[in-house]
């Protein structure tokens, strides 16, 4: 595994601090009305993700579920491009068709962006099988929450990649609530990583506040599937700071606890080494801050200039066929 570095660690802060005032931006324009529909935040997951791409080569791909917003920016997507496509924009991912819980990029390797609870469970090994077929050196990172955990689809998936020892992780980002039903009540026990034993799939749980230990653990996983072993599953137990989306009043939940699990912030936890190990000093800690507090600006204001899509785009983007007969609207 590639060697946890000064380098990494600044840039974790730098990259996973953006992530969390990219989604803030996105809440204050959601109340502005100027992001419309569902809006699912990450705040409090970006060690998940930081741990994840530290692990990850160029050929591997990722697939999630509708918290995805900072995922594709990670792979290499202009922010710029996600912020537009979330305000509807053409500028955006999709032209701005797609939105907040569609943003795909598969020249990045991004694959969604789905808003079908679990949806993207058998997809991912779809992708995983493609590689195997086609004899590519790619491993898929599959995503998906702890209340998709409880879909019959994940069965039917894991039964399927372990029987053909499919290139895939399975990755249950655990952040304890599905919406507002905690782990606890959504099965016989909240061991999530245990579905796995059922398969015989090497399976376990992963510290999903800690970069560190995520990308330990993924690189392990990784590799394996990257040999020709098969799936694993990680259960990543990790936490979000904001609601399940912008709707949450959050009464599942007391601020005693979310204050708790701030106190183990991934992003406080990455600055600590730095300034402890004396990688850099406060007042270049600062001048991070402001750049990307500026980076966040730019995104905002590429999205709030870009114009919305003319009308006749919903029809371009239906069928190949560039003369289809469509009937004529009023």
């Amino acid at each position: 595994m590639k060697k946890f570095t000064k380098e990494t660690y600044i840039n974790w802060y730098k990259d996973m601090l953006f992530w969390r005032k990219f989604e803030d931006k996105l809440a204050a324009l959601y109340i502005q009305q100027k992001v419309r529909g569902f809006l699912h935040l990450y705040n409090g997951q970006e060690a998940v993700l930081a741990g994840a791409l530290h692990a990850m080569n160029e050929n591997d791909k990722m697939i999630t579920a509708y918290r995805n917003h900072v995922q594709p920016i990670g792979l290499g997507v202009d922010p710029k491009k996600i912020m537009a496509e979330l305000l509807g924009k053409v500028t955006g991912t999709s032209k701005g068709m797609g939105g907040s819980m569609h943003i795909f990029s598969p020249e990045h390797n991004f694959y969604g962006g789905h808003g079908i609870v679990g949806g993207q469970i058998p997809l991912g090994a779809g992708l995983a099988f493609a590689d195997k077929y086609f004899e590519r050196d790619g491993v898929t990172l599959t995503y998906f929450g702890d209340g998709a955990a409880r879909q019959g689809s994940l069965h039917e998936t894991f039964n399927m990649a372990i029987n053909w020892k499919l290139p895939v992780v399975f990755i249950c980002e655990n952040n304890g609530y599905a919406m507002g039903t905690s782990v606890e009540r959504t099965a016989n026990h909240d061991e999530i990583w245990k579905l796995g034993l059922g398969y015989e799939m090497p399976c376990g749980p992963v510290d999903g506040m800690n970069p560190m230990k995520v990308a330990e653990a993924m690189h392990e996983a990784i590799e394996r599937a990257r040999r020709g072993d098969g799936p694993t599953l990680l259960d990543i137990k990790t936490y979000r700071y904001r609601g399940h989306s912008m709707s949450d009043a959050q009464k599942y939940r007391t601020k005693d606890e979310v204050d708790e699990y701030k106190k183990i912030d991934p992003i406080n936890q990455v600055l600590d080494i730095i300034l402890d190990k004396k990688y850099a000093t406060e007042d270049e800690v600062k001048e991070w801050d402001k750049a990307v507090k500026d980076k966040v600006s730019e995104c905002q204001k590429f999205a709030e200039e870009s114009p919305f899509p003319e009308k006749q785009q919903l029809y371009d983007m239906v069928y190949e066929q560039e003369d289809y007969p469509f009937l004529k609207h009023r």
